[in-house]
């Protein structure tokens, strides 16, 4: 089959008129990145930020636990400050990782992200006790984290490019 009988199938499945070139909306729609792709920066954004905070909600809860509202035994889980604070330190320190691999579109970031997020969600809901509003504050953002990354994560592949 040559190229010029190749070009006027086309032309005759598409509906392009002899000479014009065929529009096929599901290339061009995949290429070209959206609006959404601002959530995944927000996602980045609060990544980065909500692990400076645990950092260093980790490193107060180290150094000066008598700073927080409750003992360890007012806890959900009887865990020394130190043990949580090590926790958020380290958990502070990957998110802030993913959160930079993330702005870069990295696929892997997408789901470290979900499970970061997730974890955060627990070990705040966990800490509640300790400080209710900022736990509070923190399961927030790890919803809407999840929720942009896992709905609009797939628009960072197209920005890419």
């Amino acid at each position: 089959m040559s190229d010029t009988n190749l070009g006027s199938s086309t032309q005759q499945t598409t509906g392009a008129a002899p000479g014009q070139a065929a529009y096929e909306p599901s290339r061009h729609a995949a290429e070209e990145p959206t609006g959404w792709v601002g959530w995944i920066m927000f996602a980045a954004t609060v990544m980065l930020m909500m692990g400076t905070f645990h950092a260093i909600a980790g490193l107060v809860a180290i150094f000066r636990d008598e700073y927080y509202l409750v003992g360890k035994n007012g806890l959900v889980l009887h865990v020394d400050y130190t043990a949580w604070g090590w926790t958020y330190l380290i958990g502070g320190i990957i998110m802030v990782a993913a959160g930079a691999a993330l702005f870069a579109g990295q696929m892997w970031a997408r789901i470290v992200t979900v499970g970061l997020a997730l974890a955060s969600a627990v070990l705040n809901m966990a800490f509640f006790s300790a400080y209710p509003w900022w736990s509070a504050i923190m399961i927030t953002l790890d919803v809407l984290v999840i929720w942009a990354v896992t709905v609009h994560g797939s628009e960072m592949k197209a920005e890419r490019g």
